[in-house]
């Protein structure tokens, strides 16, 4: 199918963009284009207008600073793939990265988009919530830093007000005894998750002394399980406690049957998951002591 007629800006400035999409409510930003274009071609979205964020300077980049991984918006998924800090200090996040599509979409899709987007499929959501992540929007009001955990409202929906963007996404820097992994069931490759998890963990003299986890694609949106996360807290990471974890975490999904699968079937792909993500999140903090 072909998308409805709309008008195309290619603002040069933050500012500028900001000021289109106030005055076009209906417009949609630009990013790399792989989530909206496709909606737009069968008709699922039909934005009057298209802010394009391509021209605009100094919305990409990795760096560590002020005690955070910091990643431009506009940041592609494989300029993450290629990145000897991403690669060697946030297992996590280059796991995430690598089940993303495929290679040709990872060339073109950016961090920020997926975020952006708020598909309950995408995998950075479940990423950032269990890294604690925060992110940075700017907008007619200045710049404010959003957590994850309030960022995402809903499918397709995130607490970024009329005119607002979204420049920047901040993960605590990675220190000694920390690791984490991401583990993601798919019918075939590139596909979206029939679940995945994400896990995160602290050590501290042989203890887990903080732990992130959060679910892809079981419910509305991606699932902060808090319950998992006080099961790991405190342990030692034996196999009760990750049992527990697992448990905790199958229990806080809140999936649908579709043709990927019932919903009792990817309760259990949750179960499965979370146990391999925190025990390979586990061998990695010890590794990093």
């Amino acid at each position: 199918m072909i998308p409805p007629s709309f008008d195309y800006h290619a603002p040069d400035n933050l500012e500028e963009a900001s000021r289109l999409l106030l005055a076009n409510p209906e417009a949609k930003l630009l990013a790399g284009g792989h989530s909206l274009i496709p909606m737009m071609r069968f008709r699922l979205a039909e934005p009057a207008a298209l802010v394009d964020l391509r021209k605009i300077p100094g919305l990409s980049g990795i760096r560590e600073e002020g005690g955070s991984l910091c990643i431009g918006a506009m940041t592609r998924e494989s300029e993450l793939e290629k990145s000897d800090l991403v690669q060697s200090r946030y297992p996590l996040l280059a796991d995430t990265t690598r089940v993303i599509a495929d290679p040709v979409v990872r060339n073109l899709a950016t961090v920020g988009g997926n975020v952006a987007h708020a598909d309950p499929g995408n995998d950075h959501p479940a990423t950032m919530l269990a890294y604690g992540a925060s992110f940075v929007a700017s907008g007619p009001s200045g710049q404010r830093t959003i957590a994850a955990s309030d960022f995402f409202t809903g499918p397709f929906s995130t607490c970024l007000e009329d005119g607002e963007i979204l420049t920047e996404i901040r993960v605590p820097e990675a220190g000694p005894g920390s690791g984490g992994a991401y583990q993601k069931f798919e019918r075939k490759v590139g596909d979206y998750a029939v679940a995945a998890v994400a896990v995160q963990v602290q050590l501290d003299g042989g203890r887990i002394a903080g732990a992130g986890v959060a679910l892809t694609n079981v419910g509305l949106t991606a699932i902060q399980a808090g319950a998992a996360e006080a099961a790991l807290v405190g342990s030692d990471g034996g196999d009760a406690a990750l049992d527990a974890a697992a448990q905790a975490a199958a229990a806080a999904a809140d999936p649908t049957d579709d043709h990927r699968g019932s919903a009792d079937y990817k309760r259990a792909v949750v179960r499965v998951l979370t146990h391999r993500a925190a025990s390979s999140a586990l061998a990695r903090a010890r590794e990093a002591s």
